[in-house]
């Protein structure tokens, strides 16, 4: 499975953009990414990501391709949420919730409370 974390800033961009928009084409790549490259350049990237399994095309329109990412936008936030705890929070994932929670612009609704009391309730009782 591809690994989004050995990716450039560039190719970073462009596969956040695929995630994001559910795909785009090549025109449509530089005018969301500031300090855009050439639109030779994004062709590149997006060569270099299918080649790194990272992106595909996912079908024409007239002249052009839609390209997209290869994994789920699910999975490919879960692997970025696992990396960024383990890189900056020791693996720690109760750290990391802490760091969120505790910010002074944290909206935590009385709802999201409630669903993650539920799921860790639901872990401990399946011994995760």
């Amino acid at each position: 499975m591809p690994d989004p974390v050995q990716l450039s800033r560039r190719e970073r961009q462009i596969l956040d953009i695929l995630h994001c928009e559910g795909g785009a084409t090549v025109a449509r790549v530089p005018s969301l990414i500031p300090d855009a490259p050439t639109d030779m350049a994004v062709r590149r990237m997006l060569h270099i990501l299918e080649g790194k399994g990272h992106a595909k095309r996912l079908r024409k329109e007239g002249r052009e391709f839609i390209y997209g990412a290869t994994q789920s936008t699910a999975r490919t936030g879960l692997k970025a949420l696992r990396h960024v705890i383990d890189t900056f929070f020791g693996g720690a994932v109760d750290a990391a919730l802490a760091a969120h929670l505790t910010r002074k612009d944290a909206n935590l609704t009385a709802d999201q409370a409630a669903r993650i009391q539920a799921l860790i309730d639901q872990a401990k009782q399946e011994g995760r």
